[in-house]
């Protein structure tokens, strides 16, 4: 195999499905019919392994890599399946903080594209059997699989966990999921099983108590991760880490009821190498100090409220790079945009990508200093030209806008 074959085999999957990094609402295949045919298809590697349940609007990626670090640092083969990726299809599916090889990918592919033609999978659904198998072939000790989208209808509810966790509910997918928090939580309440424990990490009374009822109704042990009481760090910044922090130690309690052996040493390294032992980037990961240039990938309001609150704390002037993909509402994140900054708006270089000219009434509604540029890597170059002295920047927006940037910049900067 070589990488011309690997690349365009990957192309392939993204032409060749419908997939909702490009397509958007159009790819999105509720129903879990298909996963069951596909897993079906493959033996069901789903069934062979232990997994870990992860959904949440924020944080579940954060969260995810947290526990796989630190049950790697417990000696466990730990499987981590997270979406969407930044750079290279690849970090989508991970074994202890590697990318799966792309040798395994490129002869997947080949098997996908000799589906039955009953068998119609969406991008995400190929995505996510390419992981069950590919856990079970490297027998690991445990799979860590992120939701998708939602919960009740997403790909990866096909599993019978050994835990879940819901971080947290928001407002995001509302063309999807819901327009109401009541709706998206009843969503993201459908990974909630019989009998298996569900952790829930959002001090919203309301949100709790449809999780709870949830729960109540399974009979799945209800855990309350915003109760906990812990002053561990994370080498993972960004004071929103303190909440994912509380759902990894909750996760962690219970696969210790399970038998799984989990230092107090353990929790505490795990937690402080989450770079180094999974390779996680794009949470207010810090590009370079000088100028200090920090990306993340929020790129809806409440995640967006969080980081632009820790921007406003830091007292330099601020050059502020952000793009949006068609199905946000950015009305109300126009509202909370930080202060003391010059704006640099770009459209994300997919389909879905929005030109910041069609949302130009809102910059200028918002009274703030902005430029429009062709491509976010022309945004950054002149954002890093016009910085003085102690000057910041900050990219985001959207995963594409941080991976694109990344993309361009991560080899330039090693």
């Amino acid at each position: 195999m070589t990488t011309v074959q690997y690349q365009e085999a990957v192309e392939w999957l993204f032409l060749q499905a419908p997939n909702y990094q490009i397509d958007g609402q159009k790819a999105y295949k509720p129903g879990l019919d298909n996963i069951r045919k596909l897993c079906d298809f493959f033996g069901n590697p789903q069934d062979k392994i232990k997994c870990i349940h992860i959904g949440g609007t924020n944080g579940k990626g954060s969260t995810s890599n947290m526990l796989a670090s630190v049950l790697q640092e417990s000696g466990y083969k730990t499987g981590l399946y997270n979406s969407p990726h930044l750079i290279d299809f690849t970090e989508r599916i991970k074994i202890n903080g590697k990318n799966c090889e792309k040798e395994f990918v490129y002869y997947f592919i080949q098997k996908l594209k000799n589906l039955p033609e009953n068998i119609q999978p969406s991008f995400f659904e190929f995505t996510t059997i390419m992981a069950f198998e590919h856990f079970y072939q490297q027998q690991v000790d445990v799979a860590i699989i992120e939701v998708g989208l939602g919960g009740r209808l997403d790909s990866t509810n096909i599993i019978l966990p050994q835990v879940s966790a819901i971080t947290n509910v928001q407002l995001d997918h509302q063309n999807i999921l819901g327009e109401t928090i009541e709706e998206i939580a009843e969503e993201k309440a459908g990974i909630v099983k019989p009998h298996i424990p569900i952790i829930f990490g959002d001090e919203n009374e309301t949100v709790k108590n449809i999780i709870k009822n949830k729960a109540d109704k399974e009979n799945a042990p209800f855990i309350d991760a915003s109760m906990i009481k812990a002053k561990l760090k994370s080498d993972l910044k960004g004071n929103y880490q303190e909440k994912n922090i509380r759902v990894a130690l909750a996760l962690i309690e219970e696969l210790r009821k399970l038998d799984f052996i989990i230092s107090g040493q353990n929790i505490e390294d795990g937690l402080l190498h989450v770079h180094q032992n999974t390779g996680f980037i794009g949470r207010w990961f810090e590009f370079s100090q000088d100028p200090l240039t920090i990306c993340d990938t929020a790129h809806n309001q409440a995640g967006l409220e969080h980081v632009f609150d820790q921007l406003n704390k830091i007292g330099k002037h601020k050059h502020i790079l952000l793009g949006f993909v068609n199905d946000k509402k950015i009305d109300d994140v126009m509202k909370i945009l930080p202060e003391n900054a010059e704006f640099y708006f770009a459209k994300p270089s997919i389909q879905r990508g929005r030109p910041p000219q069609e949302y130009e009434d809102l910059l200028q509604e918002a009274k703030i200093s902005y430029k429009i540029f062709n491509s976010v890597q022309e945004a950054y170059l002149a954002a890093k030209e016009n910085c003085r002295n102690e000057d910041m920047i900050f990219i985001g927006g959207s995963n594409f806008v941080v991976g694109e940037f990344l993309e361009k910049n991560l080899e330039i900067s090693e």
